[in-house]
């Protein structure tokens, strides 16, 4: 339990700092926190805690972006990507019953393929930037604003950090549950042993 916090105090921490690296704009670790904790977090109280890191972090990001670049986050976007992160658990949900690597994988890139679509497509259709047609939806999936960089390039950085601290959760996670197995296995070896 104390690791799960530090683990998400740290990448709300990280998802502030990252931002003042445009290099390192959407290298979150939040979505798979949020995908993450559900598949190995039993007590579902503790699903919660990555939409109090995003929500914490969305409020100085929002204020870093008015300062930096003009831009403000509205509430369509807050509540598109609360969304995100809460079909990211439904995800981590539905692995949790059959976890494989195979599984994680196909979970984990489930939910940077939803964040990408669902997150752009909320932008077309809620900034008067793109036209209303399928090529105005296509310049949101691909280029974005001209002041920013594409918007694949955010993509990019999403699936690659999504893949990165899923792989880094999940490593953590089960060596953790393998060395507090360990005790239990040695007792039980003594145990037969005598």
């Amino acid at each position: 339990m104390r690791s799960a916090i530090v683990l998400i105090l740290l990448a709300a921490a990280y998802r502030i700092v990252a931002a003042w690296n445009p290099e390192l704009i959407n290298f979150s670790p939040l979505m798979a926190l949020a995908f993450c904790g559900a598949v190995y977090f039993r007590n579902r109280w503790m699903w919660l805690v990555p939409f109090v890191a995003l929500g914490a972090s969305d409020l100085y990001l929002d204020h870093y972006y008015l300062v930096r670049f003009g831009y403000e986050w509205d509430l369509g976007g807050a509540l598109t990507r609360t969304a995100c992160f809460a079909a990211a658990l439904g995800l981590g949900w539905i692995v949790a019953r059959r976890k494989t690597w195979l599984t994680l994988l196909a979970g984990c890139l489930g939910g940077s393929l939803l964040f990408y679509f669902a997150t752009n497509t909320a932008a077309f259709l809620g900034d008067a930037f793109y036209a209303p047609t399928a090529a105005g939806w296509w310049q949101a999936m691909t280029v974005g604003h001209p002041e920013f960089p594409p918007t694949l390039f955010f993509f990019r950085a999403t699936l690659v950090s999504d893949l990165f601290f899923t792989a880094a959760f999940v490593l953590a996670l089960e060596w953790a549950a393998l060395r507090a197995a360990q005790p239990s296995l040695l007792k039980a070896r003594a145990g037969r042993a005598a």
